[in-house]
């Protein structure tokens, strides 16, 4: 691996505090002058499977540790599809692209359009980009998904927010745990936890190993990480966290294939891809610190500083990308209510700043003059730095009423890019800067509740995207200065009950989102691709989710469940390339989803799980010429948990997915161009029936 030497230039992010230090102030100074006096808010707002979210006062989607449970413990995609209007194109463990309600869509590679948190530090890039699939789901406590522009302290994107907590040592003990799995295709995993917890501090320690040759031609994955949470309260008012997480993964790239080899033989790798033995090698390093402070008993500061390292080494056909990242930045939130009021009340505001320097190089890949032997490095074709900065400046104010909770809030975002070329520095025009226009993002949600356990919600939003790095250049490699943000409303409406003692779980909702400057990314040549604005979307859609639970016997628990989205995502104004494509479907969109299944549990450790998932067709093309096949998944688990002794317990699992060895296209490449004489390459072939079994140790002091 080479890294070309990068100039160092000064860093022009500073400016933009200046843009909003009175802003942040107009947030801030609603607290000043308030009495401090206790006056302790009661929500009504109710808890079940659901997550409570302190910072949003409509039903949010969230995925507990006993949902990511139902499936092997080597990745998080096959969960997060149970949640409606969410769908992961998943191409291989490191190729996935996350859709939020049609958002994101039409990314060819990658998952961008929303905003990601991982304990509460930025996982997103610079340019919206995020990856999700690299952390391990045996640490996770919970995963919050919030669909669309409505949660103003975590951005205002118009796919959302995608919230990552992991899990906290048992209270008042030093457990150590090691779970081991083994499976088709040659997986293996070994996931080691040791952790303590007490009223004043807690450390948490995992280190995971993943690795499976995979089920293609040249798709071998090892992945390598470790994880250290920990914290102390230093007294009532005062408390600090510290994470550090280390990953490291090499993973060969298969890439998609045509229609021929998706029928005929699924298990090959695109020709170009497996001569040039093509992978990706990272190195990513995640540090934060974080301290929270209570003013009052109803007013406290919580303040994150955070760093980050990705090291990305990956020979591909047309060229081998070496590039590192560094990131930092800070975030501050401040939480309270105004006492002085005659209603009661909460407040959240705060600012997010980040920032990231992105250096890369493309250099010759001589593997067709390599013996056979793989990608081999030749000359630098391009040596680049990008600085990359964003501010967010955020403010919401929650009002209580009887049975009505109405809160407004206000996203403020200033985004700026920074271009150097260090390979045609003599070439006019070929370092640039990128000051998009700055954004205001408002947002409204009520929430009416008729009883204590029956509720209607509402939410009227604005929100915004921003090009990924492909749709931010030219082909030739300059800052592309015709390219702008995607703008869009949102709508929402939806209830949330519960019935038979709370024992059964109904959510619905309508949501519509009208999408103008709809980002295009067209490919101009294998990687290469030019974006631009073109036309607007309308994203409509009805979700359903239905969750029981019940006792079959007075040692047997039942519980069954379905969620369910039906869409109609179209393109109401687009044109590209003197195509006119207004009125078809929306590309790369499943008509429908439908997930569901249920669990047995038995009281004596036994338990028994079914997921079900069914993917319609969608449009390939934006001439809806082309459409992929609707399929259906069914995947089962079962284990036994067993008590030893007080101190030691054992637990051993295994399951079956795709039972029916379904033949299906797990990820799609939208708009795919075949180039010279061949066919395009559409398809991600998913995995046939396969196998795993997992034996976990826990030992509590």
């Amino acid at each position: 691996m080479i890294h070309p030497v990068y100039y160092k230039i000064s860093n022009p992010y500073f400016y933009i505090m200046k843009k909003t230090t009175l802003l942040f102030l107009i947030f801030i100074n609603i607290i000043i002058g308030q009495e401090k006096k206790n006056d302790t808010l009661t929500e009504v707002i109710l808890e079940s499977k659901r997550v409570q979210n302190n910072s949003l006062i409509l039903p949010i989607d969230a995925i507990s540790s006993q949902d990511i449970e139902r499936y092997a413990p080597t990745e998080i995609t096959t969960v997060l599809n149970e949640t409606p209007s969410v769908h992961v194109f998943s191409g291989a463990l490191n190729t996935n692209r996350l859709t939020v309600r049609g958002m994101g869509a039409r990314t060819p590679y990658g998952t961008n359009k929303i905003q990601a948190y991982f304990n509460g530090i930025p996982i997103t890039s610079g340019v919206g980009e995020t990856s999700f699939n690299i952390y391990d789901p045996e640490s996770l406590e919970h995963i919050k998904i919030i669909k669309g522009p409505k949660a103003t302290i975590y951005g205002t994107n118009l796919g959302g927010a995608l919230l990552f907590q992991t899990k906290l040592p048992e209270n008042h003990k030093t457990t150590f745990s090691n779970r081991f799995t083994t499976g088709s295709f040659g997986l293996l995993k070994n996931s080691f936890q040791a952790g303590y917890r007490d009223d004043k501090f807690y450390l948490n320690i995992l280190s995971d190993h993943l690795e499976t040759d995979g089920y293609r031609e040249n798709s071998n994955y090892k992945r390598n990480n470790i994880l250290l949470d920990m914290g102390y309260n230093f007294n009532d008012n005062n408390s600090l966290k510290i994470l550090i997480n280390q990953l490291d993964y090499n993973a060969q790239i298969a890439s998609s294939i045509n229609a021929t080899d998706f029928e005929e033989d699924p298990k090959r790798a695109a020709n170009n891809w497996k001569e040039a033995q093509g992978y990706e090698d990272n190195k990513l390093t995640t540090l934060g610190l974080s301290f929270q402070h209570n003013f009052s008993a109803n007013f406290t500061n919580t303040t994150t500083v955070f760093y980050s390292y990705l090291d990305h080494y990956e020979p591909r056909p047309f060229n081998i990308l070496d590039e590192f990242t560094n990131s930092y930045g800070f975030r501050t939130l401040f939480n309270g209510s105004i006492t002085t009021l005659p209603f009661k009340n909460k407040f959240s505001a705060g600012a997010e700043l980040y920032a990231d320097t992105y250096n890369w190089a493309t250099i010759e890949n001589l593997y067709e003059q390599n013996n056979n032997q793989g990608s081999l490095e030749g000359n630098v074709l391009s040596d680049n730095k990008e600085y990359r900065n964003r501010l967010n400046a955020f403010g919401t104010f929650s009002m209580y009423f009887k049975k009505l909770v109405v809160e407004v809030g206000l996203n403020y975002n200033t985004t700026a890019y920074n271009f150097r070329d260090y390979y045609n520095e003599g070439t006019a025009n070929k370092n640039a800067k990128r000051d998009f226009d700055d954004i205001w993002a408002p947002s409204l949600n009520l929430n009416y509740h008729f009883s204590e356990n029956n509720q209607l919600f509402t939410n009227i939003s604005y929100g915004f995207s921003f090009p990924n790095l492909e749709e931010t250049l030219t082909p030739e490699g300059v800052i592309n200065e015709d390219i702008g943000p995607e703008t869009g409303i949102n709508y929402e409406i939806g209830t949330e009950n519960y019935f038979f003692n709370k024992t059964l779980k109904f959510k619905a909702a309508f949501y519509y989102m009208d999408v103008k400057n709809l980002l295009v990314a067209n490919r101009t040549g294998e990687d290469q691709y030019i974006g631009r604005n073109a036309g607007k979307t309308s994203h409509k859609g009805v979700e359903f989710s239905l969750n029981y639970l019940t006792n079959l016997s007075k040692t047997i628990t039942l519980q069954p469940y379905i969620n369910a989205t039906f869409n109609h995502h179209k393109f109401e104004d687009f044109i590209d390339n003197s195509n006119d494509y207004s009125g078809n479907d929306l590309t790369g969109v499943p008509k429908n989803l439908i997930n569901g299944g249920f669990q047995l549990k038995h009281i004596k450790g036994i338990y028994f799980t079914t997921t079900y998932q069914h993917v319609g067709a969608m449009p390939m093309n934006d001439e809806n010429s082309l459409s992929s096949d609707a399929y259906n998944l069914i995947n089962l688990k079962g284990g036994y948990k067993a008590i030893l002794s007080d101190k030691f317990s054992a637990e051993i699992s295994g399951g079956i997915n795709n039972v029916f060895n379904e033949k299906y296209a797990s990820s799609i490449l939208i708009n795919a161009v075949g180039f010279g004489n061949a066919a395009p390459r559409y398809y991600y072939p998913g995995l046939p029936i396969n196998y795993y079994g997992s034996l976990k140790l826990t030992y509590h002091l």
